[in-house]
């Protein structure tokens, strides 16, 4: 499952849908009503065949059995070249303006990072997560 923390831009959000049905993620949830959910970037429109849910706080919708896992640039992420997925993840991504905040890596048992030389886009980053656990799970 995913979750966005204040997404900034809608074709990123449609983007993550993308990404989500691609990798046949569970859900996708949205903290907060920054942006619309439904953009001309979800070509597949996976918010027609995934649930996404939207709210004031993250932690009410992580699905039950879920280890949450923030995936954020922070101080003590594992390195995501060396992380081991958890079979039921929930993945938690932060704005493109931003970070997630202590108020959301406090509760992850996991924080991870993308080993890159500067930040990336939301949806890259949640493209490139979800390609991990993939290529992981297959070995």
């Amino acid at each position: 499952a995913i979750g966005l923390v204040r997404p900034k831009t809608p074709e990123n959000v449609g983007s993550v849908l993308r990404a989500a049905w691609c990798y046949e993620a569970a859900l996708v949830a949205i903290q907060g009503d920054r942006t619309p959910i439904r953009t001309s970037t979800d070509t597949p429109k996976a918010w027609r065949h995934l649930p996404v849910l939207r709210g004031e706080n993250l932690r009410d919708f992580i699905p039950y059995g879920a280890v949450p896992v923030a995936v954020d640039l922070v101080e003590g992420a594992e390195n995501l070249v060396t992380f081991k997925h958890p079979q039921r993840a929930f993945y938690i991504f932060g704005p493109e303006d931003g970070t997630l905040g202590k108020a959301v890596t406090d509760w992850c048992v996991h924080k991870v990072m993308v080993p890159t030389r500067d930040c990336m886009n939301l949806a890259a980053s949640v493209n490139v997560v979800l390609y991990d656990r993939l290529a992981k799970q297959r070995k």
